[in-house]
């Protein structure tokens, strides 16, 4: 298929590179920095530009991977009748597209997509449309990139998705943050947890994660969460994270 990409972050830069791997050509790249433009067209071998007027008329398929608050933009400027139009975002209601084309949807990937990464991640993709036209096209665009992680999800799927996504990801990610500032702090070296990260992670691809919880907070031994609590207190916030993720560990 030919597809124009609209923005140049990590998403449009990763979708662009898994894309052009799987054989469709990005007929151009459109983002407001002409020179991140310019860059990611460069990557995928193709042309670019930071004017809505110069958009191409004749592509397939328009990917929008912009920011959220963004999406309302594009659909202000950008008008394909009869092309299919798709955003990349878990919590903007598709119909947020209908002005830019009858054939509209949602192309959205379950991931943490960092363009300077080395390699191409495994993108599930959850995917929404409009009409027959735009989710036959989207569902062959999908599986061409991600075959046998494509899900059919209406706006409300997604957003249940995003609140999942963010705490098996973005609030796991900021403990760690906090665990590494912590052993810095203590003069232990967070290097040493790595293998127990990978022991949990490899654990709940097989066993359901209530069924794998261990710790003090599970066991109730209070002897050993009052010796943590007593170490934390120089750490107030670290204290009152701890207390808490221990009550929902325990039910209470």
């Amino acid at each position: 298929m030919n597809i124009v990409i609209i923005g140049t972050g990590n998403a449009a830069t990763v979708l662009g590179r898994k894309l052009k791997r799987a054989g469709h050509r990005i007929v151009q790249v459109f983002g407001r920095d002409a020179s991140a433009a310019s860059q990611l067209a460069y990557q995928l071998d193709t042309e670019s530009t930071n004017y809505w007027s110069v958009i191409r008329k004749d592509a397939d398929i328009y990917l929008i991977a912009v920011a959220d608050e963004a999406i309302n933009d594009v659909a202000k400027h950008v008008h394909v009748p009869g092309k299919v139009v798709a955003h990349t975002a878990a919590s903007i209601k598709k119909e947020v597209l209908k002005s830019m084309s009858h054939h509209y949807g949602v192309f959205y990937p379950l991931q943490s997509l960092r363009k300077d990464r080395a390699g191409l991640p495994e993108i599930p993709l959850f995917i929404d449309a409009s009409d027959d036209i735009a989710m036959k096209k989207l569902q062959q665009l999908a599986d061409s990139i991600s075959k046998g992680h494509v899900i059919e999800a209406g706006d409300n799927e997604r957003l249940k998705m995003h609140i999942a996504a963010v705490f098996v990801s973005n609030f796991v990610n900021h403990l760690y943050a906090l665990a590494e500032d912590f052993c810095n702090k203590e003069g232990i070296d967070f290097q040493q947890l790595l293998p127990l990260i990978e022991e949990t992670v490899q654990r709940i691809k097989a066993i359901s994660p209530s069924n794998v919880q261990t710790g003090p907070a599970i066991r109730n031994d209070e002897a050993t969460i009052g010796q943590h609590l007593k170490l934390l207190e120089k750490y107030p916030k670290l204290k009152a994270i701890y207390e808490v993720m221990t009550r929902s560990i325990q039910g209470s």
